[in-house]
């Protein structure tokens, strides 16, 4: 009987000790000790620590999914920005992520920043807005091509527009691997969000709020690109709307392990697909638009009788207001994750709270975040 009891309790600390329903306690300016809200395994990795801005590149060891890895600047020195001006000079962003040597890049205070050109960030670089308000956009925005390690964490990107060589993406990523966008808002660019294009891969994209928008995310360059088949990308702890239309995400070819993300409404579709991708959506909360031609998940803009072999898989998702998803191919594949990739998921029915703080957080230094 005391063996049966000590299991019970066991099994009940375990349950309050997870990192998916996790509560942490903040001071409030000294005075008084406030719950905190849920942490999923990303948050609960760092944002506990109230020595957080002395020990930033700790960060690059809380990525999960595909991404799991980057490193970012995590083996270079600390590069701050304490000017908003676009020009190629010590003290500016854009001299930070065009040096060759690894960097972690953070923000002296708040700043606007009005790219003239696209932002091309080079490998081994993290751009860490915690501390913060950094904001971009109103011009031409992120790209990162041809490179490798890269973490982009805490920053705000909107009204991204075409200029020569960029075509209004708020983050692209072209021909790169081993990249992991983290708490970021997006909305309102003139082509995609965000995407994921061209042979890239090893990309996890999390914690991000993704709003007012009709093409928010594609995976995958074309239907003619057969590299993209390689791609592998995790999409977790995201919020997705509202005032979003379609691409949450699209996927062409390559895997998408879609998690753990909150759905507020769609204008047209959620997750959809071309080229034979596989989809493996898993916990997610999905909440349908109120029209009734539109309450379907997933698109497949595929109509041929091959469409209904791929493989695009729902387990234990939550569906709302009449959301439905259409599978195919048979049984799910689960994510192929490497030693180290795979982490915990949380009932969908936790997803509200676990992704209510995506988006940049207003992290002060000496305090949790």
């Amino acid at each position: 009987m005391a063996s049966l009891v000590l299991l019970t309790f066991s099994l009940l600390f375990a349950t309050f000790s997870s990192p998916l329903v996790d509560a942490f306690n903040y001071s409030d300016g000294g005075n008084s000790t406030l719950a905190g809200p849920a942490l999923n395994p990303i948050d609960a990795c760092w944002r506990k620590d109230p020595k957080w801005a002395t020990n930033r590149q700790a960060l690059a060891n809380c990525a999960v999914g595909f991404g799991k890895g980057a490193l970012g600047g995590s083996r270079g020195a600390i590069y701050v920005v304490t000017s908003p001006a676009d020009e190629p000079k010590p003290g500016t962003l854009r001299f930070g992520v065009t040096q060759r040597k690894p960097l972690w890049i953070t923000f002296q205070r708040d700043m606007v920043i009005r790219l003239k050109s696209e932002l091309e960030v080079t490998s081994y670089k993290t751009i860490d807005g915690r501390g913060a308000k950094v904001d971009i956009g109103n011009g031409p925005c992120i790209a990162i091509k041809r490179v490798t390690n890269v973490i982009i964490h805490g920053i705000t990107v909107h009204d991204c527009r075409l200029s020569k060589g960029f075509d209004g993406d708020g983050i692209r990523v072209f021909q790169s691997s081993h990249v992991w966008i983290d708490h970021c808002h997006l909305s309102r660019c003139q082509d995609g969000l965000l995407d994921v294009v061209t042979s890239s891969t090893a990309v996890t994209i999390s914690n991000n709020r993704l709003i007012n928008h009709k093409k928010a995310m594609l995976l995958g360059h074309s239907d003619q690109h057969m590299a993209d088949k390689n791609m592998k990308v995790t999409v977790a702890f995201n919020v997705f709307g509202p005032g979003l239309t379609e691409r949450m995400p699209r996927v062409r070819r390559g895997y998408a392990h879609v998690v753990n993300n909150m759905y507020n409404k769609w204008n047209l579709y959620a997750i959809g697909g071309s080229a034979d991708p596989t989809i493996f959506s898993e916990a997610n909360h999905f909440v349908a638009p109120d029209r009734k031609e539109h309450k379907e998940v997933t698109k497949r803009m595929d109509k041929s009788p091959a469409a209904k072999k791929w493989k695009w898989s729902t387990n234990k998702d939550v569906f709302i207001n009449g959301a439905f998803f259409v599978p195919s191919g048979g049984p799910g594949v689960p994510p192929p994750y490497a030693a180290g990739q795979a982490f915990p998921v949380a009932p969908g029915a936790q997803v509200p709270a676990l992704t209510a703080s995506a988006g940049p957080l207003p992290c002060v230094p000496g305090k949790v975040c």
